[in-house]
């Protein structure tokens, strides 16, 4: 009688990935308590007695405690589905994902400078890639109350805590007197971009820290959002399932979307585009 054990020892896909408005609900659930864990660190005079990485980037506990919470939340959900987070990623961990099917990418705090410096424009982020594909996001900023979420196309909400009404989002098409830019409080100057810049008509800028630049393009509040300087795939993946949910792009200097297989060694991004689809890339970069 032929042998099952091989088969029997893979483990078996969790129903629920079949299921992502579920899934997308629990994470929701996820991405909230982890981020009211990092609120009872926060504070508006400045984060205290923060640590330095191996990359030169800063750490709080507040970013440990809430992967810790994290991890443990999404290992009971789907046990079979790996996880790489920035904190484990840090640290050293590099698992193969050339065959794995599915993995999240967790940013347990991305905008970790934002939250040292005492402001609120920092995020829980949460996704899940489906063969390079971010498939489900969820962006979660807990000073503000504020919420996106998205599990495929047409899907992209906004819930804001204080009503605890979600909304839908899309983004906008390009206005005829300009577009709205939406650029980094640490790293949103620079020749580069505005040269880049230079190829539309702008109206105004605005400054958002962490993912919520991609998440106010998403929602129509601005129209592109141009990176120019280093990212991982932890702070893109969630903004990036959002954004395309809501009809948008993010795409690298080419205009190919971004893929998420942890093929760089740091899990780096290439420079990037956000925008929406009424914005196009200029024909020379």
């Amino acid at each position: 009688m032929p042998s099952n054990t091989s088969k029997e020892s893979q483990p078996q896909k969790s129903k629920i990935l079949d299921h992502l408005p579920a899934l997308c609900n629990q994470i929701r659930r996820v991405a909230i308590e982890a981020g009211e864990l990092t609120l009872d660190f926060f504070d508006e005079g400045g984060y205290q007695g923060a640590d330095v990485k191996g990359d030169g980037s800063p750490v709080t506990l507040a970013d440990q405690k809430a992967e810790d919470l994290i991890e443990k939340a999404l290992k009971q959900i789907a046990p079979e589905v790996l996880i790489v987070g920035e904190e484990a990623a840090a640290g050293g961990y590099r698992p193969d994902l050339t065959k794995e099917e599915y993995f999240w990418l967790v940013d347990p705090l991305d905008g970790t400078k934002e939250f040292i410096s005492g402001s609120g424009d920092y995020t829980v982020n949460i996704a899940l890639i489906h063969h390079g594909i971010p498939v489900l996001g969820v962006v979660y900023a807990p000073v503000h109350g504020e919420l996106y979420a998205a599990h495929g196309p047409d899907t992209a909400i906004k819930w804001m805590e204080d009503s605890g009404k979600e909304k839908k989002i899309s983004v906008r098409e390009a206005p005829s007197e300009g577009l709205t830019i939406v650029s980094s409080k640490s790293h949103g100057k620079g020749d580069k971009l505005d040269n880049f810049l230079s190829h539309y008509k702008i109206k105004k800028q605005i400054q958002r820290g962490s993912s919520l630049k991609i998440c106010a393009v998403a929602a129509g509040k601005a129209d592109m959002y141009p990176r120019f300087g280093l990212t991982c795939e932890w702070d893109t993946a969630a903004g990036h399932a959002v954004l395309m949910a809501a009809g948008g792009h993010l795409t690298d200097m080419e205009g190919n979307e971004l893929t998420y297989r942890g093929k760089d060694p740091k899990f780096l991004n290439p420079e990037f585009i956000a925008r929406s689809s009424s914005v196009d890339l200029p024909k020379i970069i």
